[in-house]
Formats: C-alpha cells, sequence, structure tokens
C-alpha cells in the first residue's frame, strides 16, 4: 500500500508551525517551558522559527523530496535537542512524551517521502 507524502506531511506540518507559532508569540506556557529548560525567550523565537520552516520545508516536500528529506532531517534534530533538554532537567517521561510521539511523526513522514519517486 503506497500512501501519498501529503498524507503525512500534512499532520507533521500542522503540529510543528502551532508549536512554532506559540514560541514565536511567546505564549504563557512557553515561557513558562523556556525557563523550565533553560532558554531565553529569544532563543525560544528562534527554536519556534526553525519549526515554522521545517514545517513549511515538509510540505514542499510533497512536490521536492529533497527539500522535505532536508526538512524532516532538521526537524528530527530540533526534536533531539529537545528530548536531550529534557533529560539534562530530569523532566519525567510525561514531559518527553510529546518530543517522541512527534519525532516517529517525523520520521514516519521521511519513510514515505524515501519511497516517493519524483
Amino acid at each position: 500500500m503506497n500512501v501519498s507524502p501529503l498524507v503525512v506531511a500534512a499532520p507533521v506540518a500542522v503540529v510543528f508551525a502551532a508549536l512554532g507559532a506559540a514560541k514565536i508569540l511567546a505564549l504563557p506556557p512557553m515561557r513558562v517551558r523556556a525557563t523550565h529548560l533553560g532558554f531565553s525567550i529569544t532563543a525560544y523565537r528562534a527554536i519556534g522559527t526553525l519549526e515554522i520552516a521545517g514545517a513549511i520545508g515538509v510540505l514542499v516536500g510533497v512536490a521536492a523530496p529533497v527539500i522535505g528529506g532536508v526538512a524532516g532531517a532538521g526537524l528530527l534534530l530540533l526534536l533531539v535537542g529537545a528530548l536531550v533538554a529534557h533529560l539534562r532537567n530530569g523532566d519525567s517521561p510525561r514531559h518527553l512524551g510529546p518530543a517522541v510521539v512527534a519525532g516517529l511523526l517525523v520520521a514516519a513522514y521521511l519513510i514515505v517521502l524515501s519511497g516517493a519517486t519524483p
């Protein structure tokens, strides 16, 4: 069964666009998370900008798989950074869960994308 990259790209893009926008807008929950993880609001906004860029790249990747692959890899690196930050702070598995789930979603996107023909 072939799955269209768009089917997986859409949820990835929605998740990262929403998270990125919340970080850029410095919504109160994001301010709390930034402080907890030891990031300045400015640094957290930069992470949000990268998340939005990744979301756009994932959508572009439906038509240009190389761009999608680079965007997906970048999002995975951000998620590894998130896991490291949470582990460094001794956070519980509950705090690690969203990054793990998002990572699995991005991995699924990359797997589907790798089977796509240009």
